[in-house]
């Protein structure tokens, strides 16, 4: 396994980071001795990197208990600010909640410290300077090494940069956003602005939240439970670029899942991509890939179907803005709308 740096803080890192959403047994792997011996197979080929969060039911325990004896292998992240609740102060990035989640996560991980504490989604609610402060205060505590963003867009980004800077708060060394062949989107504005303020990238969903594994096809049935929950995996248009990769890598020789894992790791800006196996057969099939090359020409004909930088729909789960959100932020008043 090649390593690469986690931005500038001096960590390295495995280009596969083991996402633990799954490892869940609420609603993933039902049996956590299956999910830890996952855990452990991906330490024993050299993945060094574990990112999970606190609203991910009861995953941090079912992590905390593979890395027993096994802590100090491992680069740890997990992140905070959805809600845990319907309590409105048990969500969010105020000093208030940061404070109290990141005791939670280091009690249910079992561990003494976090490598890599992230903020789940922007806050518009929350001053980030508030944030950053929190997270400053937590790092010289020793409680937290490196702290991350994840989804923010990219003037939000700089603006926290530029708020450290001039505070001088310790700033976001990493982002975690959505990247597939299917959403390009970041290679626009993201990925620019973290490499240019020396930030590492674990970007989640590589796989499109199912849709490049090679299992949902159109027209045709699918065994995927979340089909039916998430609208993305029916878009027309998502669908259409599938059929249109799948050549490309029979052409090339390769399962689906390991074109988009390999396409997910080849941009400079990228430094790991985040799988999320439920089973040990789904890990089995991603870790097949690891040693994977994709040709120029390979890149070639994804970039004729996906152009760089584009989004071929959208992910239920990627952040949207308030403006986009809220009718109110992008429309004057009725009366204020003409011209005269």
């Amino acid at each position: 396994m090649r390593y690469r740096p986690l931005g500038r803080t001096g960590i390295k890192v495995s280009p596969f980071a083991l996402g633990a959403i799954m490892f869940a047994t609420s609603f993933g792997n039902p049996d956590p001795d299956d999910s830890i011996r996952i855990i452990h197979k991906a330490l024993d080929a050299g993945i060094n990197f574990i990112d999970t969060a606190d609203v991910y039911g009861d995953s941090e325990e079912v992590v905390g208990r593979a890395l027993r004896g096994r802590r100090d292998d491992v680069v740890l992240a997990t992140k905070m600010g959805r809600p845990m609740g319907d309590d409105p102060n048990r969500q969010g990035a105020s000093r208030r909640w940061v404070m109290t989640a990141v005791e939670n996560s280091l009690r249910r991980l079992g561990t003494d410290h976090i490598d890599l504490f992230q903020i789940h989604r922007p806050d518009p609610d929350t001053d980030v300077e508030e944030t950053l402060s929190a997270l400053t205060d937590l790092i010289r505590s020793g409680k937290v090494r490196a702290i991350g963003s994840s989804t923010m867009p990219a003037s939000d980004i700089v603006e926290a940069q530029w708020v450290a800077e001039r505070r001088g708060l310790e700033r976001f060394h990493t982002e975690q956003p959505p990247y597939s062949i299917l959403n390009r989107g970041i290679e626009s504005e993201v990925l620019p602005v973290a490499q240019r303020f020396g930030m590492g990238t674990l970007v989640w969903s590589p796989l499109a939240q199912g849709l490049l594994t090679g299992r949902v096809r159109k027209g045709q049935h699918n065994d995927l439970r979340r089909a039916g929950l998430f609208r993305h995996l029916n878009d027309e248009r998502r669908l259409d670029a599938v059929e249109r990769l799948i050549p490309v890598a029979e052409k090339a020789g390769l399962p689906m899942t390991h074109l988009a894992m390999a396409f997910a790791i080849a941009h400079p800006g990228v430094t790991s991509a985040i799988i999320g196996p439920r089973t040990m057969e789904h890990f089995d099939d991603l870790l097949a890939g690891v040693d994977v090359t994709l040709t120029d020409e390979i890149l070639d004909q994804i970039d004729e179907i996906v152009p760089p930088g584009t989004d071929v729909g959208a992910l239920d789960q990627a952040y949207r803005p308030p403006a986009l959100l809220r009718p109110d932020l992008r429309r004057r008043p009725v009366t204020e709308r003409s011209a005269a």
